[in-house]
């Protein structure tokens, strides 16, 4: 018989000394796993995104130093277009334009969607019915929006006017007066502030009712119970919609398009209603200044970027999160 040399406990600390390098090395190679398996689910969406954003982004970074006219080849121009947005009147008008109708428009919508929120808040079984009422408006393509513009705004008879007329009050010309265009889009915006009043809904429905209860004992009413609960306790959903409504205000076209400057219009007070991305598309594809209109969109990019940034900085001290203490 053959002696077996006993085992020493040399070897036992060996095999517990590598076991966790061998379950790291185990880890490591899952997590490969997982993040190959990631990036596959992922990748259509990637594709799509350096095809159809990134790619133009850095495109039309490359035709805002050009002088391009869709027919002939780039000619490098440097920040030539740059120097003329700044010297444009009509870059200032638009500008103008569209600022006085996003400060104005947004307050007012989040006023609208929060109140009718608040309404919702208290409707009971029927607050299903009016939540897809408020939000079927938002289904309306922007162009049948624009037409219905005209429609209801109409100086001389439209609907607007006509109610107005009912109680003595002598309707101004919407859409001719240059006073009154940009108030009657501002109103007309209102048609879809569904998509607001779900978010805020919703919202309201997440404050913990305990909160109201103490406040109730302590005999809080509804202005200090707003201020201090509700308006907190919902910042986080207001500050998105403040966002979301702040960008699409400054990147506002469909609807004023349509109203007022589709199929050649010009019966109407055009530079009343004209918009920054108005002037851009009208540059673009109307004068063919597509190296203009790629500065044109990059100045717009910056001054979104600096608004948005300025709101985050502000929400900091105003947006309430229940994670931070």
């Amino acid at each position: 018989m053959t002696a077996t040399a006993p085992m020493t406990g040399g070897g036992v600390k060996e095999r517990h000394s590598a076991a966790p390098e061998v379950r790291e090395r185990n880890r490591r190679r899952a997590s490969r796993r997982n993040v190959g398996s990631a990036l596959l689910f992922l990748s259509p969406w990637i594709l799509g995104f350096l095809v159809f954003t990134a790619w133009p982004m850095i495109y039309s970074a490359y035709l805002s130093l050009t002088d391009y006219d869709v027919i002939n080849d780039p000619n490098f121009v440097g920040f030539e277009n740059y120097a003329q947005l700044a010297a444009d009147p009509k870059v200032l008008l638009a500008l103008g334009n569209t600022a006085f109708f996003t400060l104005v428009q947004v307050p007012l919508y989040i006023i609208v969607s929060l109140a009718l929120a608040l309404l919702l808040d208290r409707a009971g079984r029927a607050s299903g019915f009016f939540r897809t009422v408020f939000f079927l408006p938002k289904m309306t393509p922007p162009v049948a929006v624009g037409v219905l513009f005209l429609l209801l705004f109409n100086g001389q008879n439209g609907l607007v006017n006509t109610v107005l007329g009912w109680f003595g009050i002598d309707g101004p010309a919407w859409t001719t007066d240059p006073a009154w265009v940009k108030p009657g889009l501002i109103f007309m915006s209102l048609w879809t502030v569904g998509s607001s009043v779900i978010i805020l809904l919703a919202a309201l429905r997440n404050v913990p009712e305990t909160l109201y209860e103490s406040a109730k004992l302590d005999g809080a009413g509804f202005w200090r119970t707003s201020f201090s609960i509700t308006l907190p306790m919902i910042s986080p959903a207001l500050f998105f919609i403040i966002i979301v409504n702040t960008i699409a205000g400054l990147q506002t076209f469909d609807e004023a398009y349509t109203a007022f400057f589709g199929a050649g219009n010009t019966t109407y007070s055009n530079d009343a209603a004209l918009f920054y991305v108005i002037y851009l598309f009208q540059q673009a594809f109307e004068f063919l200044n597509m190296g203009y209109a790629s500065a044109m969109a990059w100045c717009l990019f910056l001054v979104i970027m600096i608004v948005t940034a300025i709101q985050l900085i502000v929400s900091r001290r105003f947006v309430y999160y229940e994670g931070d203490r």
